[in-house]
């Protein structure tokens, strides 16, 4: 399949996930609204991709469960012993996250940096991310025949 690394910067933070490289016009689409945070993102997005916002907050729910400030063994563990396309979702909390959140898995990696209002594209194989595009809406288990339509604002910059 092709899936893709997405790493959201907002002012709480880092997280990374892997979804399909279908979702990227939707992430794209919901970044043209000027979100503040992942989980106005994800919120902005969900008409476009469903589930993508439960699939990610179920993801960091697992993750804080199981990683402690300070105690991260769990998440270094799983991303040693786990091919990075079946990586979970998870916060960057130090040097070995951060690294994984820069690896690209099957279709590449993306950085959606909604502080600096930046889209870097550090490997994308699957659909280069255009100022405006259009998709297909992902209803939560399959494409709908309705298209929607984005155009981002130029204050947002596209790396390469």
């Amino acid at each position: 399949m092709n899936f893709i690394r997405c790493t959201i910067v907002d002012r709480h933070g880092v997280v990374s996930f892997v979804a399909h490289g279908d979702a990227l016009p939707a992430l794209v689409a919901a970044c043209a609204a000027g979100p503040a945070d992942l989980e106005e993102l994800l919120v902005l997005s969900e008409p476009y991709y469903r589930s993508l916002r439960e699939y990610v907050n179920a993801g960091l729910a697992v993750f804080d469960e199981l990683n402690v400030p300070g105690r991260y063994g769990a998440i270094h563990e799983t991303l040693r012993r786990t091919p990075p396309h079946e990586q979970p979702v998870f916060r960057v909390v130090d040097g070995v996250t951060r690294e994984a959140s820069l690896r690209p898995v099957k279709a590449g990696a993306i950085i959606f940096n909604l502080r600096a209002r930046r889209i870097v594209q550090l490997m994308n194989s699957y659909r280069e991310i255009r100022r405006s595009g259009h998709a297909h809406i992902f209803d939560g288990s399959g494409y709908t025949e309705t298209v929607f339509s984005y155009r981002l604002p130029k204050e947002w910059a596209l790396v390469p």
